[in-house]
This record gives C-alpha cells, sequence and structure tokens, in this order.
C-alpha cells in the first residue's frame, strides 16, 4: 500500500493527489521494500514446513514427490503473475500493479483467518532455537575450557554442552543439534547458488530491458521472461515424478537427492557461462529506441529471445535444486527440529541474495562501472557473468566432493540421525525387558532359582 504513490497522481491538471518530493518518495518505497521482505520470509519459512508435517509417516520418495508438486504449484502461481501483473503494470497503469497484490494479500489472510484453527502446528518443547543456538555456544564454551584446563577430547565438539560432559543440555538436544549441524554443509554451499539464481532480478534483467522486447508490434514486459526460467520446472516436475513412479518401487528412493542439486548448480553455472557469451552476441547489433513505462531508451536490435537458454537452464537448476535441498533439511533431522533445519535452508537462501547484491556492487565500484555498468553498451558485463560462472563451477565441485554425505538416504542412515536419540534407546531398551519377563513367566521349564 505505501508502494503505491511512488509518483504524482493527477485527477486533472489542477487537482493532484500527492505532491510528494523524490525524497519522500524514496523512503516510502524502501521502506515498502523492507515490508514486503519480511512478509516474503514470514511466508517461506513457515508455510512449507507447515505443509510437511502432514507427512511425518512418510518416506523420502513421498517427501520429495511432495515437495516437487508444492513448488510446481509455487512456480505456477508465478508464471500468472509475471504475465498479467507485469503487462497490466508497464502497458496499462503503473500503480495498478501495486494494487492488485495488495487485493489479493487481503483476501488470503482474510481465508487464512477462517481456517487459522486448522494450521496450528504446536513443536515440541525442547526445540526451539534459542536451545540449538544455546547448545552451540555451551559447546564452544566448554571447549575452550577444556582445550585451556583438560586434556581428553570426545567424539564430536558439540558434545562438550552435554550434561555429563560438564555442560547443562540434555543427549537429546545436543543429538538433535549435531544432526543440524551436519547440514550445515549443504546450506552453506547453496550460498552461491542462489546468488546466480538472483541474476534474474538483475543481471539478467538489464540485458533483456536493454535488448529488442518488440515481438511483432506489440512490447512484452521484461518481467515476463521470467516465464521462460518457470516453464522448464513446470514441464520437469511431472516428468520426473513419472520417471519415479515407473522406474522405482515403492520402497525405492530413486536417484539420491544429492545428485538432483549436482546437477542442478551445474545447470547454473552453465546459465551464466551462456549469459556472458549473450552478453557479446547482444553488442554486435545495432541500437533502436525503445519506448518502456513512457521512457524512451536505446537499446540493442537483438530480440530477447536470444536470452532464452540462460533462463532455461535456471529454470532447470531450480527444478532439481530447491525440491532435493527441501527434502534433505526435513528428513535427515529428527522430527523435534524439522521446522528449524527448514528455516535455517531460508536463511542461508536469503544470504545468497545479499551476497549476490555484495558481488554487485563490489564489482561495480572495484572496476569503477566497467563490470556492472550504468548503461551496458558502455561496459563489460560478460566479464561479472563469466567472473561468477567461475565461482559457482568451483561451488559445484566443492559439493560433489561432500555428496556422498547426503547420498543414503535408507532407514540405516536415517537411523543415526534419530535412532540413537536416548529416548529411543530407553524405550527399545523397556520393550526387551517387558519381553524378557514374558518369556520368564510363560516358560515351564524354569525353575524359581532360576526365575529369582
Amino acid at each position: 500500500v505505501v508502494a503505491f504513490p511512488f509518483e504524482d497522481i493527477y485527477i486533472d491538471r489542477r487537482h493532484i493527489l500527492h505532491t510528494l518530493t523524490k525524497r519522500e518518495q524514496k523512503i516510502i518505497f524502501y521502506f515498502a521494500l523492507l515490508t514486503a521482505s519480511l512478509g516474503i520470509g514470514g511466508i517461506r519459512a513457515i508455510v512449507c514446513p507447515l505443509s510437511a508435517y502432514n507427512l511425518e509417516d512418510c518416506g523420502p520418495k513421498e517427501l520429495l514427490s511432495f515437495f516437487n508438486w508444492f513448488y510446481w504449484l509455487i512456480n505456477l502461481n508465478s508464471a500468472v503473475v509475471f504475465v498479467s501483473i507485469s503487462y497490466i503494470q508497464q502497458s496499462v497503469a503503473r500503480n495498478l500493479g501495486f494494487l492488485i497484490p495488495f487485493v489479493s494479500v487481503l483476501m488470503a489472510m482474510i481465508t487464512i483467518h477462517m481456517v487459522r484453527g486448522e494450521m496450528i502446528y504446536k513443536p515440541k518443547t525442547d526445540s526451539s532455537l534459542l536451545t540449538t543456538f544455546g547448545v552451540i555456544a555451551s559447546a564452544l564454551k566448554m571447549c575452550y575450557i577444556r582445550y585451556r584446563y583438560f586434556s581428553g577430547g570426545v567424539t564430536n565438539w558439540l558434545d562438550h554442552a552435554k550434561e555429563n560432559y560438564g555442560g547443562r543440555y540434555s543427549e537429546t538436544q545436543v543429538e538433535s543439534t549435531k544432526s543440524l549441524a551436519r547440514l550445515f554443509p549443504l546450506f552453506a554451499f547453496q550460498i552461491l547458488y542462489r546468488t546466480c539464481i538472483m541474476q534474474i532480478p538483475s543481471g539478467y534483467y538489464l540485458q533483456t530491458m536493454n535488448s529488442n522486447l518488440n515481438f511483432s508490434g506489440f512490447v512484452l514486459p521484461v518481467a515476463a521472461m521470467n516465464v521462460i526460467s518457470i516453464v522448464p520446472l513446470l514441464i520437469l516436475v511431472p516428468i520426473l515424478e513419472c520417471i519415479n513412479s515407473r522406474l522405482f518401487s515403492s520402497k525405492d528412493t530413486g536417484y539420491s537427492p544429492a545428485i538432483y542439486i549436482v546437477v542442478g548448480q551445474l545447470s547454473a553455472a552453465l546459465s551464466v557461462m551462456i549469459a556472458g557469451f549473450s552478453e557479446i552476441h547482444r553488442k554486435h547489433f545495432p541500437p533502436v529506441e525503445q519506448t518502456l513505462s513512457e521512457e524512451v531508451l536505446l537499446v540493442s536490435s537483438m530480440p530477447c529471445f536470444h536470452l532464452a537458454p540462460q533462463y532455461i537452464l535456471l529454470g532447470v537448476a531450480e527444478a532439481l535444486v530447491t525440491p532435493s535441498c527441501s527434502l534433505l533439511s526435513f528428513w535427515l533431522v529428527p522430527e523435534r527440529i524439522r521446522g528449524i533445519s527448514m528455516h535455517f535452508l531460508t536463511l542461508f537462501n536469503g544470504a545468497g541474495c545479499f551476497m549476490g547484491a555484495f558481488f554487485v556492487q563490489t564489482a561495480h565500484a572495484g572496476t569503477q562501472g566497467n563490470w556492472f555498468p550504468h548503461l551496458l553498451h558502455e561496459g563489460k558485463l560478460e566479464r561479472f557473468f563469466f567472473f561468477l560462472a567461475s565461482l559457482m563451477m568451483v561451488n559445484t565441485l566443492g559439493f560433489w566432493a561432500i555428496a556422498h554425505r547426503y547420498n543414503n538416504l535408507n532407514q540405516e542412515y536415517t537411523n543415526e540421525f534419530r535412532g540413537n536419540l536416548p529416548e529411543e534407546k530407553l524405550l527399545k531398551h523397556e520393550k526387551a525387558i517387558k519381553h524378557y519377563d514374558s518369556v520368564l513367566e510363560s516358560s515351564p521349564i524354569l525353575s524359581s532359582m532360576e526365575k529369582t
């Protein structure tokens, strides 16, 4: 709502709804961006885990199917938005493009309020985020004390936080935190991948805006090019589901999600590399004038569809990486901290967005606008893309080197994370005692002395 009046709105020449200065408009607009980012972060951190909690008894194959279709529906909605609202905002009325999302979100809030009783999930009391951070802080503190004053070690540095090692946390809490810590390398390798994905609204957007958007007399919205990156995901998800259901039995998990992540990250690196070659190719076309949002720009005459391969490859990457990361984040931790694990995945994805902004600002300032110029035909944007593609290749090789940690999703592997918790051990022990007692009571060949 506050982003709506970012320019003067006229009823007629003598009646203006507002006369905000440019500085006031910028303050309002950036405040709107901040509130939108808080809302998006909350939705991403809550909605997906909340939906997946209904699948606690399902195996990894069913969970992967859920995450595939979950992100398929999200991207289907995004495709509709990029086609419809972006066209309205660019060609009909710019302010109407802000009003439509406001009305839709308001209707969503009313709907959620009506069904709020069915959307409440109460996690375990000892699974809070503060407990997780407390275990890490306690382990670091005890590590320092033992390193300085005592000798002897433990199998894992987080074990220092256990009560029997001088810490103040139970074995259950520490073991849960250890299972989450095993996922941190997976999260870390998603930062640079997310930086590549963020090239769609930054570097790729500039390329598209400086290309010929005229298609048979119809000027395409710049944001409509995002649909090209969504189409591969909409096509690949049903194909992958069909392959998994036909080739693998219900007990088989199919290909490892880690393999999907490696292939997806490789596709993202290839996309950014092709973007560099596309930028070189774009400069060979003569410039033409193009009107966007009532502004005349001098752009390349290269049709924007020449940029389609780089968008398609990023769409393939998203179809492979995002559902697989969600599956690993949800499956490879105990039930009590699954929500926290999904939150950390969202947090690291957000860190990738900040990393992308940092790279852009550093490239612009460090090369004095040469690698990320204000006017693309005056700079070398392709060098920025080649640099990012090189980093992404190194990132892919690094994840491939540790992918074996997340390859095996069978019951024996998950028992390492879930079956070794003390309450589960105690439960098995009690069952064994009850079984032994029943054998003693029902056995006629044991004497009273043997029973005692």
